[in-house]
């Protein structure tokens, strides 16, 4: 798999023995980890260095971290800010999410949830585009790649089990049409093996394929994209399951659209 360039995290706390801890987690595997000892320097940072995260304790002397969240929104919107407390009330904690938070992690924070939701914002799970035609496959692998997404293609059903075992893919692009193969066949044995991977059903057919896209929500099928769809709605749609996913590794359910 090819690494995207390394991904900054900014670690913000004012108890330094704990920054460096997490620091140096973060340094043996692959970020770059940053340093911040307040608010105000956090907010600093994200000024001058331009972290992709930030993990951030609540309860910090000055400006404090809902505070320094409220001003890094403010300068990068789209930057994730992930926070934590040992202390957090019920009340900070829908605040800090009201005002942009992924969510707040209780201390002693579990460094693995923390590296798994990295791994997926930095883009390194793959999009599986499981389709027969070479074209469409090719379209929609320049769509994505574009934007900075991993992506392998299939065209035969039954070696799709057998291609998601070999990584772990963030969703699964199926066509219901594959050949002589029925695509809600497909789609029952992913459900079988993997009950709560996203899978979004394609067709050309939107009204042939009415009842198949019915049974295949019922099923479990996130949604269904007709065919032609563009470019930016494949994109929105996938952003959308990789902000649930990142939602969901920090402690939120992951809420199906259908």
């Amino acid at each position: 798999m090819k690494m995207k360039d390394t991904t900054k995290v900014l670690v913000v706390d004012d108890d330094r023995r704990m920054v460096k801890t997490i620091c140096d987690i973060l340094k043996v595997k692959g970020y770059t980890a940053l340093d911040a000892y307040s608010g105000r320097e956090a907010v600093e940072k994200v000024k001058s260095d331009q972290p992709d995260c930030v993990i951030m304790d609540i309860r910090m002397p000055g400006t404090d971290g809902v505070e320094a969240l409220e001003m890094i929104k403010a300068i990068a919107p789209d930057l994730p800010v992930v926070l934590m407390s040992a202390y957090a009330t019920e009340e900070q904690i829908a605040e800090a999410i009201t005002r942009g938070a992924y969510t707040v992690l209780t201390k002693p924070i579990d460094i693995q949830i923390v590296l798994a939701f990295l791994s997926l914002l930095r883009k390194e799970e793959s999009v599986l585009i499981v389709d027969d035609d070479p074209n469409f496959c090719r379209t929609l692998r320049d769509i994505l790649e574009a934007r900075g997404y991993v992506v392998e293609t299939e065209g035969s059903p039954e070696n799709v089990i057998r291609r998601m075992e070999q990584e772990y893919k963030l969703v699964v692009l199926l066509d219901l049409k594959l050949g002589d193969t029925d695509g809600l066949d497909v789609l029952r044995t992913i459900r079988a093996k993997y009950p709560t991977k996203p899978v979004v059903l394609v067709t050309a057919y939107a009204g042939e394929k009415a009842s198949s896209i019915e049974k295949g929500l019922q099923v479990g099928a996130y949604t269904c994209l007709y065919k032609p769809f563009g470019g930016e709605e494949l994109g929105r749609l996938i952003e959308e399951i990789r902000h649930k996913k990142l939602r969901a590794l920090l402690g939120e359910p992951f809420n199906e659209r259908n």
